[in-house]
């Protein structure tokens, strides 16, 4: 059993390597700064806030539902985090370089990928059109932990699975109606797929 977490642990560094060597790029190191900037939360608040200021009173009730599930994600992964204490690649292996401040001390789960998830699958509930536009941007933001030298591939899939299961119990539990929006919205919203 040792020895088979030993070569599971050689296969996700020897990964982790392969991914972050993509940083050396100075365009992707770029593109992938500012999407992990973004996933900082700055693009899912806007993003709320629109839909709430666009949709009235239904679709404000929705994006609270969101934004208290997104609330519950912080507090699992930082209880996580200062329990299981793994240290950031950058830290542990001299051949990783921190590309972009973490902001905070421990790598898993990556708390960026929780919530591009859990955002990306209430959002796909919420506004389905909506959901199409935000799932490539979650892709790269739980790619962008891993090129930046934030995390372990191990973090950012158990960060997924976590923003996922979070999401789902959460829209099981709570779940209003599809937002509706005035004709407006819904054209600019068709505009972007």
């Amino acid at each position: 059993m040792h020895d088979l977490i030993s070569r599971a642990d050689v296969a996700e560094l020897n990964l982790c390597l392969r991914l972050h060597g993509l940083s050396e790029r100075e365009a992707i190191n770029r593109l992938f700064g500012v999407v992990s900037r973004l996933g900082d939360g700055v693009l899912w608040y806007t993003l709320m806030a629109i839909i709430a200021l666009a949709g009235g009173v239904a679709a404000s009730v929705a994006m609270l539902h969101i934004g208290l599930t997104a609330l519950v994600g912080v507090m699992i992964y930082s209880q996580l985090k200062s329990r299981l204490v793994r240290q950031r690649p950058f830290i542990s292996h001299d051949r990783i370089t921190c590309r972009k401040a973490p902001l905070d001390q421990y790598s898993f789960p990556s708390g960026h990928t929780l919530h591009a998830v859990l955002f990306t699958t209430m959002f796909f509930h919420y506004v389905p059109v909506l959901g199409l536009v935000v799932l490539p941007f979650a892709l790269l933001v739980a790619l962008s932990r891993v090129v930046l030298g934030l995390h372990y591939p191990s973090d950012v899939i158990v960060g997924a699975i976590l923003g996922a299961v979070l999401a789902i119990l959460s829209l099981q539990g709570f779940a209003m109606p599809v937002v509706e929006f005035p004709a407006s919205f819904a054209g600019w919203t068709q505009a972007w797929v």
